[in-house]
């Protein structure tokens, strides 16, 4: 494939997911809040599958757990592509960094919620 040629059909799809295994890596291994919430995930994805009563329950019990690794995931980008930028400090990077770490924040009250409602 020369460098003009973008892959397409199968091997686009080939070449997304082998991206976003590297992305899962580099934050796993990058990240220590990312690691202990994967960890997490793996005891309480099982637990909520086994304490929803219902499908619906189960699904509530289980989608936040990924929002939470979601949120973080686009929280580490951010951060990294602001230490890119510029390792001074500034007002606007500090702003975004906050307000991504708010937003990691504002996933894990969904998840207490959620998970507080449904089984109390």
């Amino acid at each position: 494939m020369d460098n003009n040629t973008k892959p397409t059909g199968i091997k686009k799809l080939l070449f997304a997911c082998i991206y976003s295994a590297k992305g899962l890596k580099a934050c796993y291994q990058s990240e220590f809040a990312f690691r202990l919430e994967v960890w997490l995930a793996i005891v309480l994805i099982p637990i909520g599958y086994l304490l929803g009563e219902s499908e619906v329950e189960r699904v509530l019990l289980i989608v936040p757990i990924f929002i939470v690794l979601i949120v973080e995931m686009l929280n580490s980008a951010i951060e990294a592509m602001i230490d890119r930028i510029s390792m001074e400090r500034h007002e606007l990077s500090g702003f975004a960094k906050d307000v991504a770490s708010a937003a990691v924040f504002m996933s894990l009250i969904i998840f207490l919620v959620t998970w507080s409602i449904i089984l109390l």
